[in-house]
This record gives C-alpha cells, sequence and structure tokens, in this order.
C-alpha cells in the first residue's frame, strides 16, 4: 500500500490514516472501496504529499 501510494503521489503516512479512519469491510460496494483506492480523487484530495 506504501508503495501504489508513493505511485499515485499521495503521502503514504496520510494513507494509512485515511484507510484505518474510514475501514475497508467487506460489506462496501465496490464503488465504495475504490473512492479508497489512492488513484481516487477524494482520496487525492485528503492525502496530497506535502512538498518541504
Amino acid at each position: 500500500m506504501v508503495e501504489t501510494a508513493k505511485a499515485n503521489g499521495i503521502d503514504p503516512k496520510a494513507y494509512l490514516e485515511y484507510l484505518l479512519e474510514h475501514r475497508p469491510n467487506k460489506n462496501m460496494t465496490d464503488e465504495q472501496l475504490e473512492a479508497l483506492a489512492p488513484w481516487s480523487k477524494e482520496t487525492q484530495a485528503s492525502c496530497k504529499l506535502k512538498i518541504e
């Protein structure tokens, strides 16, 4: 997951925290799971890589 986050230009730590907050589970629809993918607009907006 960390490498996928990096490949999609988002902060890996922020992405892992995002996933823990939204807790993917087996009852989620494909659309809900897709929204948690590192390439989704929602995830990109929440987990932007901060350049220092």
